[in-house]
């Protein structure tokens, strides 16, 4: 009986049951599946890591220590919590990393048009428009066509905004209406397609939450679904949706049993007296395992996400604040010599 420590070698998956054997120009290969079999011996390459091809690493503090084995490739992640937990700051930092893997990345956007959704990653000194000029970000606007004078806005652009109004433009397709899920989709597959987004890359929506306020709640259903089954589990591309504010019990919170992987934010004010702390937590995600801790967090430019803990913070501070005043009564203190006083 074939032991689980031996693996397939075409899928790297642990081999059970009967062995289905590969002869070939003097090796001898074994698959755990005929169809394993087949596809080994018509293919020059194999997969070199049984879930490389599923998994990546985050690479943002609190989330890779809650997600130790990685996250799912077929994940539709929400981002649930309420206002002013920088939500969008989070979004962006996996939009981030995810380029910094050299892979792409597709923005959807509800809430601003494209050259704001752009400076809030200059803001964070993430520069991505390099990325943006050789093709590895596509952004799917959302927001533009529903802005009631559009000339005016461009108008009144200032010469920065221009600039990179120039460099946004060619990178961005519009969805003349947002309402609209089959425009939406079909902006979105087009982007997929172009970009060559198989096993690969990252899309990021804004907000699930304004889009569920264009359309009839069955619609907002149906295109959550859709996307989740097409890109997500067709394509290996997690999708990342924000769920900040409005209702816990209303669309697209409700649906969190349907999604694969829900990040809670929320602003703590019980753990210092008159101090609000922004805290995470990955309450679930399926495949893998997850650590569901609540993390204490704020944003730094550059840096992205950090981590910490509250109380040592605040008797650090504490503690400092105490030894400055123990020092005005320290006999061994230094004559002031200003007032000639020992």
């Amino acid at each position: 009986m074939a032991g689980t420590d031996r693996r397939c070698d075409f899928c790297r998956q642990p081999l059970v049951g009967e062995d289905h054997v590969l002869e070939q120009e003097g090796n001898r290969y074994r698959c755990c599946t005929e169809q394993c079999r087949e596809a080994l011996a018509g293919s020059d390459r194999v997969f070199t890591e049984y879930d490389g091809h599923r998994r990546m690493r985050a690479g943002v503090a609190g989330i890779d220590d809650a997600l130790p084995q990685g996250l799912s490739r077929n994940s539709f992640v929400l981002l649930a919590g309420n206002t002013g937990t920088r939500e969008g700051a989070l979004r962006a930092e996996l939009a981030w990393r995810t380029l910094e893997r050299g892979e792409p990345v597709i923005l959807v956007a509800f809430t601003e048009p494209p050259i704001s959704l752009v400076e809030s990653y200059l803001a964070m000194d993430w520069n991505v428009l390099p990325a943006i000029e050789d093709g590895r970000v596509r952004i799917v606007d959302c927001f533009t066509p529903r802005v009631d004078d559009r000339e005016r806005l461009y108008d009144r652009l200032t010469p920065w905004n221009r600039h990179l109004d120039g460099l946004v433009e060619p990178a961005t397709a519009v969805v003349r209406d947002p309402g609209d899920g089959h425009e939406l989709r079909n902006k979105l597959d087009n982007a997929l397609e172009d970009l060559g987004m198989v096993e690969s890359g990252l899309v990021a929506i804004d907000s699930l939450v304004e889009f569920a306020s264009l359309v009839q709640p069955g619609q907002a259903y149906g295109f959550l679904k859709d996307v989740r089954a097409e890109v997500c589990k067709g394509r290996f591309v997690p999708v990342i949706g924000g769920a900040t504010g409005g209702d816990e019990e209303a669309f697209p919170r409700d649906l969190e049993y349907v999604a694969d992987g829900v990040i809670d934010l929320r602003l703590d004010g019980g753990i210092v007296e008159d101090t609000l702390f922004r805290r995470l937590r990955v309450r679930k995600m399926r495949g893998v395992l997850t650590i569901p801790e609540w993390h204490t967090y704020e944003y730094t430019s550059g840096l992205g996400l950090v981590t910490f803990d509250p109380r040592e913070e605040v008797e650090g501070e504490e503690s400092a604040g105490n030894g400055e005043d123990a020092g005005d009564d320290d006999p061994d203190a230094e004559p002031d010599a200003e007032n000639g006083r020992e």
